[in-house]
């Protein structure tokens, strides 16, 4: 038997300490884009998934000891969960990037939201990944949260590692989670682990891989790494493991084997076969074999789809380009500052170079250039296709916009949900109109909720519009905690939004029971109760077309 102390975990590196020694050259630039894995982790509420994310930095060293979601008030929080809220309600409402090392290897981690109200910033997220690991409980298997997310990554074409979570509690027996990840989601589940009993009976992790038992040294809270053990499988016993329990574990295992189910790599890629692995994350239980088998398994970054040139696409060692694919304001209250998160899709980033703006033609320097750790800064000087950077007070970027140099280049844009829930609001202070203006379009931009403005009231009542009643929440806390604005949220009754040209926008005005409104582009929305009345709408008028809010998933061209 053999032991794994946490030092043998290899070399960790903080997220301050960014240079590769890659240099400018094409083939020192093509080895520090390999290294690279940008994934998201995707989840339904509770599933583990921040706590997943807090592991990955335990044990790449860039946290000294986790902070679990709902720990003691002595215990540390997440370091993912920023936001004031977050830490208020445990839960994960904003997405957060956050970046280690372990083992050769740089991760870009994007934590997404896993409630359900935040499909805005969790597609954005998902826009700037290249793999994502979905996170299951075993208690409950696949959850809507899940299937909503993992739908999106299919039609991303993100290949997807599966990680069954919470082994060390009573569940389902694994057979039929896998069972159910075949049937509704048509992927074709492949174990590289197996668990050997769960709850109290829990023994440990069969590496199908190494053909290898792996028992884990529990630790107060899971907050630090315990050693691991490991035996090879033929001389491994049951020790406490209830006899049946065992007999079990071995018997499925060895059905995997007598049935050859192994991972195709090519497959996985393709997004037909998602590798699964069971473990705790709260214990500490399997983490480090997600880990490396996902850094083992996970594509680097690749070539991107561009709209100009047209139908072309943009080679990591081509000259710089980058993509922002989100904006977050108010991440340090100190400074009211402002961040620009940005994709490098190829080339070199170099602090304080300048690039072109795409939407403008116009030159743009990146000065203020910085990793994101939590709440914590450090000074990025150079970065690489897969990267994400984070640009301080870049007033004039907005999401979707391209950034390059040398040849132009445009990347395609990045679509929004369909809102399916209208609050009007009510600034109860009229000194602070200034600040309640402002709040309201940095939090439209953030894509916390999208803004509505009517011609007849503008900012005196505006429309908030979103996914889930939790936006409506949250926007209301920001507003008054980051803007100092006390404001009133009213239901509306409209159930629908439609995008439409705005030359039919009087005659549509004209009706009862439809509202026109304006995005923030200058987009013009038709209003509607329900689809009946949209239905009379189309009726009426079939020489309007009316166009759902965002581009369809479907039509989104894959990583």
């Amino acid at each position: 038997m053999s032991a794994i102390p946490h030092s043998a975990a290899g070399s960790a590196t903080l997220v301050a300490d960014l240079h590769d020694g890659a240099g400018a050259s094409p083939d020192g630039l093509r080895a520090a884009v390999d290294q690279r894995r940008t994934f998201a982790i995707i989840s339904h509420p509770d599933a583990g998934k921040t706590t997943l994310t807090e592991k990955f930095l335990l044990y790449s060293g860039a946290v000294a000891e986790a902070g679990a979601v709902k720990s003691r008030k002595q215990a540390r929080t997440a370091t993912s969960d920023w936001m004031a809220l977050e830490r208020e309600r445990g839960i994960s409402i904003s997405s957060t990037v956050l970046r280690f090392r372990y083992r050769g290897w740089w991760f870009n981690l994007l934590d997404t939201p896993g409630h359900a109200d935040f499909s805005e910033d969790t597609y954005r997220t998902l826009w700037a990944a290249d793999a994502a690991v979905m996170v299951l409980d075993l208690a409950k298997g696949l959850e809507p949260q899940t299937l909503k997310l993992f739908r999106v990554c299919r039609d991303r074409g993100l290949p997807i590692v599966t990680f069954v979570n919470k082994c060390d509690r009573p569940g389902l027996p694994p057979l039929a989670v896998l069972d159910d990840i075949a049937a509704r989601i048509g992927l074709d589940p492949v174990p590289l682990t197996w668990p050997v009993g769960d709850g109290g009976d829990f023994a440990g992790i069969v590496d199908r891989r190494t053909q290898e038992l792996v028992r884990f040294e529990r630790t107060a809270h899971g907050a630090t790494v315990g050693d691991e053990h490991r035996v090879a499988l033929a001389d491994a016993s049951p020790g406490a493991c209830p006899p049946d329990v065992w007999q079990t574990a071995m018997d499925e295992v060895a059905l995997f084997d007598l049935e050859q189910v192994r991972l195709d790599h090519a497959a996985f890629l393709a997004g037909r076969q998602t590798p699964v692995l069971f473990g705790s994350a709260l214990a500490n239980f399997g983490v480090r074999l997600l880990l490396e088998a996902f850094a083992e398994l996970a594509p680097p970054p690749s070539a991107q789809p561009v709209i100009d040139p047209s139908d072309g696409r943009r080679r990591v060692d081509a000259p710089f380009s980058a993509q922002v694919f989100k904006v977050q304001a108010n991440m340090d209250p100190r400074h009211r500052d402002r961040v620009a998160f940005l994709r490098v899709n190829s080339g070199r980033f170099e602090r304080g170079m300048t690039a072109t703006l795409a939407r403008s033609g116009k030159p743009f320097q990146l000065k203020y250039s910085h990793q994101v750790f939590g709440r914590e800064r450090a000074t990025v000087d150079e970065a690489f296709a897969g990267d994400i950077v984070g640009i301080v007070n870049a007033t004039g970027l907005q999401v979707g916009d391209t950034l390059y140099t040398g040849p132009r280049v445009t990347f395609p844009p990045i679509p929004s949900f369909a809102p399916e829930r209208f609050v009007t609001v009510h600034n109860r202070n009229r000194s602070r109109y200034k600040q309640f203006r402002t709040g309201l379009d940095q939090l439209d931009e953030e894509g916390v909720i999208q803004l509505l403005l009517r011609t007849d009231f503008g900012y005196q009542e505006p429309i908030l519009a979103g996914v889930g009643q939790l936006q409506f929440e949250v926007a209301a806390y920001r507003m008054a905690d980051e803007f100092g604005c006390d404001i009133t949220i009213t239901p509306a009754p409209w159930r629908l939004a439609r995008a439409v040209d705005p030359e039919h926008a009087d005659t549509l005005r004209d009706r009862r029971r439809v509202t026109i409104a304006e995005n923030r582009h200058g987009d013009t929305h038709a209003l509607f109760a329900s689809d009946e009345t949209l239905q009379w709408a189309r009726e009426d008028h079939p020489e309007i077309e009316f166009v759902t809010p965002g581009m369809p998933v479907a039509q989104q061209t894959p990583r």
